[in-house]
């Protein structure tokens, strides 16, 4: 195997690693489908030498929950600037205005808002502002809840809706929207190849 001194591609990134730096990216999929390990690839992608900030909107309520927290951790490393934000993502945003931003994710942050029974609509509103008021590459990772059952308790169903509501509300705002299934991005909204 001959050197050609190009660095080998992203696996990860695939043919996103060609993209131009988006202001304003969201990355959709299911659960364990690889959004957040893209989304972690492309902040790191675009924020070159800076070190980029981890927004974490879960909470640890139960021992299988701090588990999953804590391998997000380890898997992601220590070159990260790490900001707990599990209802205060807009002025989290606005804090870390001029800096590559990841936030992992939005349905966290929006059950959050729900069980503490927050208004969610104002909240939106307060993150959709504050998103167009940055000014460094962000990437959200949200969870496409839509695509499965009907939830059958009442909760579920204003979970699953408003979910789908804050995705199309964020997806319109951005520069670019991926959905990832399999560990396969598809690129829904972006530039050209």
């Amino acid at each position: 195997m001959t050197d050609s001194g190009d660095a080998s591609p992203d696996p990860v990134l695939g043919a996103l690693a060609n993209w131009p730096v988006q202001n304003l990216t969201l990355v959709l999929g299911g659960a364990r489908s690889g959004k957040s390990r893209l989304a972690e690839a492309l902040i790191c992608h675009w924020a070159g030498d800076t070190t980029p900030a981890y927004i974490a909107t879960a909470e640890a309520f139960d021992d299988e929950m701090r588990v999953r927290i804590a391998q997000h951790q380890t898997d992601r490393g220590t070159d990260w600037e790490t900001v707990e934000a599990p209802m205060s993502l807009p002025a989290a945003l606005m804090r870390a205005r001029g800096k590559p931003v990841l936030v992992d994710c939005l349905t966290l942050w929006l059950s959050n808002l729900m069980l503490a029974e927050r208004p969610t609509a104002g909240a939106s509103d307060g993150l959709l502002t504050a998103l167009t008021e940055r000014q460094a590459p962000t990437v959200l990772v949200s969870n496409e809840v839509g695509l499965g059952i009907v939830p059958d308790n009442e909760l579920g169903r204003r979970f699953r809706d408003a979910a789908g509501y804050l995705n199309q509300a964020v997806a319109a705002t951005a520069d670019a929207v991926v959905f990832t299934a399999a560990g396969l991005p598809l690129v829904l909204k972006g530039p050209k190849s």
